[in-house]
């Protein structure tokens, strides 16, 4: 397998120190592999890449459980596997759809890895839709997470289904107190460990405090938006209802947004994540939810509506912004009563708001098409491409991230265009079949 290739194809030039230690002890070893390194560093292709060249892409037996405690990760990491062009086969399972859906997709597959939620994966397993005597390796993301109280169980019984299990991968971005017994660690095992006991965010993250002189905070957000023009930006709240009420008051502002929590069904989450990370929206209003596992670049500013409820909820949120080799800034919104808590450590600056000219927010670049049409229709990326400059008048450049879903597939296209588009596609047929284009607001 060309390791090279793959790089190159992901436009990597090289592997940081933290990827290139893990390939080392997942390669050159037969013991297990414990991998903590802060968010943004590359640990899902840290495990990848060496793993995809230990199995037998020759063979349709299910080798490797990736456990994952969302399914945002697990879609995510699925996404990455498949862009990586190794030649391994993979499919992702989690609550929120039927299991019967993802049994035919499993044996239509016949993947060699499988990511999913422990519940989904063990519904799976009890009903031998995934044969557990050829799994050899288990890797258990954000192992801090899965262990946790809601899926000890779980985790355990799966654990102990795998008869054939040889080799298991933890990774972590906080150093976990202690790894449950049933897990199996081999005492020959390797920590691989680039978590800074005197860092506790990224040197490139710039704290910041904005004080608001009401308790309610919603006009000094407000202003502090207005201010960073289309820049990507999160928004982290602690409850439901109220991202709810904070994305409609930035709405009703103009501000492009979307929101995400755990009460949102599967598509609109799906969506609302989609049209941030394509440059859809300036935007995230989000519980904590969005403070893990998700691996969307260029996330300029993290702001705390609410403080963070611990400091472990802390580090995930501010990791979200300056991954890889990026800048980030991070503000805390401090109402009358409050203060920052006392666990942030590094100096945080005070920001004074000044009001901004600019009285109407920035509308983002991008906007996103819902095609209605999938991977279960025979529809490719290049079809799409193909659609929308024949039919829609764009130009390959005016398109942005494409993802084909399996009855339908999201696109990114320039804001501009997007009336063009959709005038000119209305009743237009994509391989010969009509389907619906609408955008996604």
């Amino acid at each position: 397998m060309d390791i090279q290739k793959i790089l190159k194809k992901l436009r990597i030039e090289q592997l940081n120190e933290m990827q290139q230690h893990a390939a080392e002890a997942i390669l050159r070893s037969d013991g297990d592999v414990v991998l903590l390194s802060p968010t943004g560093t590359g640990k899902t292709l840290a495990y990848l890449l060496p793993l995809v060249q230990q199995l037998d892409a020759s063979s349709d037996a299910v080798q490797a459980l990736v456990v994952v405690p969302g399914r945002e990760l697990a879609l995510q990491s699925d996404t990455v596997l498949r862009d990586m062009g190794s030649g391994i086969r993979s499919a992702s399972c989690y609550g929120g759809r039927t299991a019967m859906d993802e049994h035919r997709r499993l044996k239509e597959v016949k993947p060699q890895i499988i990511f999913g939620t422990p519940g989904r994966l063990n519904d799976h397993l009890d009903k031998d839709n995934i044969s557990r005597y050829g799994i050899r390796w288990l890797i258990i993301d954000e192992f801090d997470k899965c262990l946790e109280m809601g899926f000890h169980h779980e985790m355990e019984k799966l654990i102990k289904s795998l008869p054939g299990l040889q080799r298991r991968v933890l990774l972590s971005a906080t150093n976990a107190e202690q790894i449950p017994q049933f897990v199996n660690m081999a005492k020959k095992g390797t920590v691989v460990n680039f978590l800074s006991d005197d860092e506790q965010t990224s040197e490139r993250v710039t704290l910041y405090e904005v004080k608001s002189s009401q308790k309610d905070k919603l006009e000094t957000l407000r202003t502090l938006l207005l201010g960073f023009g289309d820049a990507s930006s999160i928004v982290f709240l602690n409850y439901r209802d109220s991202v709810e009420r904070v994305n409609r008051y930035l709405t009703e502002q103009g501000f492009t947004t979307s929101f995400f929590h755990g009460g949102l069904e599967q598509r609109q989450r799906e969506a609302a994540l989609y049209r941030f990370s394509n440059g859809s929206v300036n935007v995230m209003v989000s519980t904590d939810l969005a403070s893990r596992g998700l691996d969307i670049p260029d996330i300029a500013n993290i702001v705390h509506y609410h403080m963070p409820e611990s400091e472990e909820g802390y580090i995930h949120r501010v990791g979200r912004t300056a991954r890889w080799d990026k800048q980030g800034r991070a503000f805390f919104i401090t109402g009358p009563e409050e203060h920052i808590p006392e666990y942030v450590e590094g100096e945080v600056v005070p920001y004074a708001l000044t009001m901004s000219q600019i009285d109407q927010p920035s509308a983002p670049k991008m906007a996103t098409l819902y095609i209605g049409k999938g991977k279960k229709d025979k529809v490719s990326k290049g079809d799409i491409v193909g659609f929308l400059c024949k039919k829609g008048g764009l130009q390959s450049d005016e398109i942005g991230r494409i993802d084909v879903n399996d009855r339908y597939a999201y696109v990114a296209v320039r804001r501009e265009k997007l009336d063009q588009i959709i005038r000119q596609t209305q009743g237009e047929k994509i391989k010969g079949i009509k389907t619906l284009v609408e955008p996604v607001r």
